[in-house]
């Protein structure tokens, strides 16, 4: 995948971060028939590995045992930015701000219970991190009925596009109006993500977004 560097994820641990803080990805792999079975699935990075918690039977279990090159990505919309925001009349200069990291690797079936146990703890500490269960261990029933799918990355790529490649003026400019079209209370994530900060009623540059 060739990725224009201004918009290149330099940072492994950023990709990494990124990756657990959103709530699904798309696992792709290879059905019989040579078509991409894309689908969602929850999903948590942890040892140096994608896992995914499965029913034990399925389309995408036998795609995996029959082919084990398969895709992952994840992807954040931070904000739809219409045409008008850069030209009156000109649709083509509509734009978008996102986050995404795209895994070409291989995917396997975890078979020792103790890793699919750390797995589906890890998976749990992601997804309900208000506790309030028991902690999976390797002889409990669960760990042996459920399946745990490791995708292990061959490589790995973030593209991100969120303001970084404007001047500080211009990025402000752009900021005021998501701020006009999306309202203070909806735009506040959204500038977040610019580094762009509301001081004393103010738009201001905090820092410049690097990922």
């Amino acid at each position: 995948m060739q990725l224009v560097r201004k918009f290149e994820i330099k940072s492994r641990e950023k990709m990494i971060e990124f990756l657990n803080s959103q709530p699904a990805g798309r696992l792709a792999s290879i059905d019989e028939k040579g078509y991409p079975q894309v689908i969602p699935m929850n999903f948590v990075w942890a040892d140096g590995a994608v896992y995914m918690h499965s029913h034990p039977a399925g389309e995408k279990i036998e795609n995996m045992l029959r082919n084990p090159h398969v895709g992952f990505e994840v992807d954040r919309d931070v904000c739809f930015l219409p045409s008008y925001y850069f030209h009156p009349t000109d649709a083509s200069q509509a734009d978008t701000l996102y986050i995404s990291v795209v895994i070409k690797g291989r995917a396997e079936l975890v078979r020792d219970a103790g890793e699919k146990a750390r797995a589906l703890n890890a998976l749990m500490e992601k997804y309900q991190k208000e506790g309030g269960y028991e902690p999976l261990a390797p002889e409990m029933p669960v760990v042996r009925e459920v399946a745990v799918i490791k995708v292990i990355p061959d490589d790995m790529r973030g593209k991100y596009k969120i303001g970084q490649h404007w001047s500080r003026p211009y990025r402000l400019k752009v900021a005021q109006s998501i701020v006009q079209r999306e309202g203070l209370e909806n735009a506040r994530p959204i500038l977040a993500v610019m580094q762009v900060i509301i001081k004393d009623g103010r738009l201001e540059i905090e820092s410049d977004p690097e990922m």
